[in-house]
């Protein structure tokens, strides 16, 4: 957790999501012989981003460590001091300063006559409101070090007066700022980084201290883990008479403010040091404030704390906090309480390093508008066998600075919660055919090695076993990219492919798609794309759910089914549009339909549905609505699209939500390819449509499989027409009536037009009249009356005999 996290970070909790540090503490642990540039191209090449580098304290030269050894006020300016500075050697200098800390015993730096500063002002002699100033005591924000402008920059107090400032502060450095990817939380760590360092330019990496701190006394705390996987390693130690308001080091107060965080006390820094220099975070408690053991426990209903930002914050039973017998202690993972947090008058602490599951820690801080450096790591995930590790290392430097006597450090796990190594086999033919190159067997080992995994050679390659650090590495391409770019991405060549490439040639017949979406944009309609999920109750209503293909894990309840149909997307679509004033609307959508037959299958539909007016609103048109034959007539000119080759006839459609006097199913060559007709009264009534709604969808399979078109001469003889009237039943189709007549004339036929429909009582009940124009040709000469009239015998006999006609005189 942040330790009195207050102020740890420019813009209080708002904790930077990328990685900050400083050059020159990663050199301390891994030190690769190129300059600043090369190792932050390197690094980016790698898969870790350098964002930003800022250079730090460039460009010091003529800057030392000055002591104020007298300061008065100015005789001629209220908000001026007139100070004596002592730099080592001759008299001290006089200067004219009006930072407001400006006093006597106060070392900071001073740029001397002659000193260019990174701003770009160069020191010269003065004259400030009548008195001479000899250099200039300076900020941090002056000398380019820190963001900080408030007043002068106060240096430790046995600083060597007189010393060069940059060798004093281990300048020139820089701040590198990395933007990690969510499944590099090991680079969070400075530890971790060097051995991609050490990897990329194949040097030795430095571990930080973290041997095991004897300990002064007996004094622990009890632990009791009560949350199970969520925290399954906890490490505690209480460190007695310590003092609490020991100044951090130079060398620790620099390296944490070029790492963006402010240093605010000995024992809070030493715990956002350990973080940044391994990975883990970490909190110390007042020993004093704590009432009976720790608990890790998840919060009951209606809890509230206080965290160290001050605000009291309530708590759901999904947080998971530090707690004594009587209160919580903090947010694990996120923040410290207030009212544990270690002040200056503290003497003993207890200090934690813990263990907790990223899924107990994602997401909680930003329910509570919080993000901190320990929930941006928890979240991502902590190396579990960091805690004891952490903890020897945080004892070694708080007994350093603030004295004090160790107990001994108290590990509390739940062994069989922890995440268990997992060991990835790495194969050399994978690797050579996944990069197309061959890297050789040294280099893997060296590589892997390097990244300090634990490598064991088997005959068809190697067993490796990745840092329990390393969530991130669980299968064997995991262990490919790792050697990829290491190895280095710009030494992978680039090779075009070098396999012929077939090309997928539609059949000539067919018809393609946009042939298709043409035509129907060309008769009025618009192309739509609708989800390819629905919701059940939809289908339901269409009485189209038996079979449908349910999703395990849907979007939402109204995307929870795989469409077996366009229409019931494309009528809610129409439905869309004439609840926004769009009386005549007609859609058309291309797409796939899923059906399970015994296994999952998938098939290629077109569907079109209609409304409205049957033309646009216009003084020259018929202000009539869309009808069956309007719509039929639109299918029909799809149809014609693949050619006369083919027979098609219509007969009447059995599915039940369409309107059974109003509907067909087109048949191509026998086969069902296409439904058109109006919406049943019932389903209208059901989706709240308040009008005739029509509706086509065919397998588009069936309608575009057409025949080449052959070309033939046109006759050059006459054609003759004879018109014929005959009366049949109602139920009697055009279909059929047109099949017998091209049956018994045969090839003389060249077409047959009904040009006149009759229905009424003279007729009879169930009758009607149909006008029938036959038109007759020979390719070959020229036909006489005589063969004409056998013609027409030859139909209205058929018609009589097979369709019960009668003709009309």
């Amino acid at each position: 957790m942040d330790a009195r996290a207050g102020a740890t970070r420019q813009g209080w909790f708002n904790a930077d999501t990328n990685m900050k540090f400083s050059e020159n503490w990663l050199r301390t642990l891994v030190n690769p012989p190129v300059d600043r540039d090369e190792l932050c191209r390197r690094l980016t090449m790698a898969g870790l981003e350098v964002e930003a580098v800022d250079a730090l304290g460039a460009g010091l030269d003529g800057v030392v460590v000055g002591e104020i050894v007298e300061c008065t006020s100015h005789p001629n300016a209220d908000k001026l001091r007139v100070c004596k500075v002592a730099v080592g050697k001759g008299e001290p200098a006089q200067i004219v300063c009006g930072a407001p800390n400006a006093r006597a015993g106060l070392k900071a730096p001073l740029a001397t006559i002659g000193a260019k500063l990174p701003n770009g002002i160069e020191i010269r002699k003065a004259a400030l409101r009548g008195l001479e100033s000899s250099g200039m005591l300076c900020s941090a924000k002056e000398l380019g070090i820190d963001a900080d402008a408030s007043g002068l920059m106060e240096l430790p107090a046995d600083a060597p007066t007189g010393k060069p400032l940059a060798e004093y502060l281990a300048l020139p450095d820089a701040r590198i700022e990395l933007k990690l990817t969510p499944n590099r939380p090991d680079c969070l760590g400075l530890r971790g980084l060097a051995h991609d360092v050490a990897a990329l330019f194949d040097v030795a990496v430095a571990e930080p201290q973290t041997t095991a701190v004897a300990a002064g006394s007996s004094s622990q705390h009890e632990v009791r883990l009560q949350a199970g996987a969520d925290c399954p390693r906890y490490v505690g130690r209480v460190i007695e008479g310590v003092n609490a308001a020991a100044k951090s080091p130079l060398w620790l107060a620099e390296r944490l403010r070029r790492s963006g965080i402010r240093p605010i006390g000995a024992i809070v820094d030493v715990t956002q040091y350990v973080m940044l220099e391994l990975g883990q975070p970490m909190h110390a408690y007042d020993l004093a404030a704590l009432d009976g053991a720790i608990h890790v426990r998840h919060a009951r209903a209606g809890e509230t704390t206080k965290l160290l930002d001050g605000n009291e914050h309530s708590l759901a039973p999904e947080f998971l906090v530090i707690a004594d017998e009587k209160n919580t202690l903090g947010l694990a993972g996120i923040m410290g309480g207030f009212d544990s947090r270690v002040v200056d008058g503290t003497r003993d602490i207890f200090l934690e390093a813990a263990h907790f599951a990223p899924a107990a820690i994602m997401g909680r801080a930003r329910k509570l508008g919080l993000h901190t450096d320990a929930s941006h790591r928890f979240e991502r995930g902590v190396d579990p066998q960091l805690p004891r590790l952490a903890m020897e290392r945080a004892t070694r430097l708080i007994l350093d600075i603030c004295g004090g006597k160790p107990g001994p450090a108290v590990e509390t796990t739940l062994a069989d919660a922890l995440p268990k190594p997992a060991v990835v086999g790495l194969r050399r033919t994978r690797l050579a055919r996944v990069l197309g190159i061959t890297v050789g067997d040294v280099d893997v080992e060296r590589i892997l090695g390097k990244l300090d995994m634990r490598v064991e050679k088997t005959a068809d390659g190697w067993r490796v076993t990745p840092p329990s650090r390393r969530f991130d590495i669980a299968i064997e391409e995991d262990l490919i990219e790792e050697i990829a770019r290491i190895h280095g991405y710009d030494r992978i060549p680039t090779h075009a492919p070098s396999g012929e490439l077939r090309l997928h040639l539609a059949p000539e017949a067919d018809v393609a798609p946009a042939r298709a979406r043409a035509q129907l944009a060309a008769r009025g309609y618009r192309e739509a794309i609708c989800m390819s999920f629905v919701a059940r109750e939809l289908l339901e209503r269409w009485s189209l759910h038996d079979g449908a293909v349910a999703l395990a894990n849907p979007l939402s309840p109204e995307l929870a089914v795989m469409r077996p149909s366009l229409l019931p997307g494309l009528i809610e679509a129409l439905k869309y549009n004439r609840n926004r004033q769009q009386e005549r609307v007609r859609l058309f959508e291309t797409g796939l339909v899923f059906h399970v037959d015994g296994e999952l299958r998938q098939s290629p539909r077109l569907a079109a549905v209609a409304c409205g007016r049957a033309t646009a609103e216009s003084w020259g048109t018929d202000k009539r609505d869309v009808d069956f034959y309007d719509v039929k007539a639109d299918l029909e000119s799809l149809v014609a699209l693949a050619g006369a080759g083919r027979k098609t006839e219509f007969a009447p459609a059995a599915e039940p939500w369409l309107h059974p006097g109003r509907s067909a199913c087109c048949m191509i060559d026998g086969k069902p390819a296409a439904i058109v007709g109006a919406l049943h009264p019932r389903l209208l009534k059901a989706l709240d449509l308040d009008c005739d709604v029509y509706a086509i969808e065919a397998d588009w399979a069936r309608l575009a499989a057409g025949t080449v078109p052959k070309a033939r001469p046109v006759s050059t003889f006459p054609s003759i027409r004879r018109d014929i009237a005959v009366v049949v039943d109602e139920a009697v189709s055009y279909t059929v009536i047109e099949s017998c007549v091209r049956g018994a004339v045969g090839a003389t036929l060249a077409e047959v037009i009904v040009f006149d429909r009759y229905a009424g009582p003279n007729l009879g009940l169930g009758a009607k009249s149909l006008a029938i124009g036959l038109i007759l040709q020979d390719d070959y000469r020229t036909l006489t009356l005589e063969e004409a009239d056998r013609c027409v015998a030859q139909a209205v006999a058929a018609l009589e005999n097979r369709c019960q006609a009668k003709l009309r005189g």
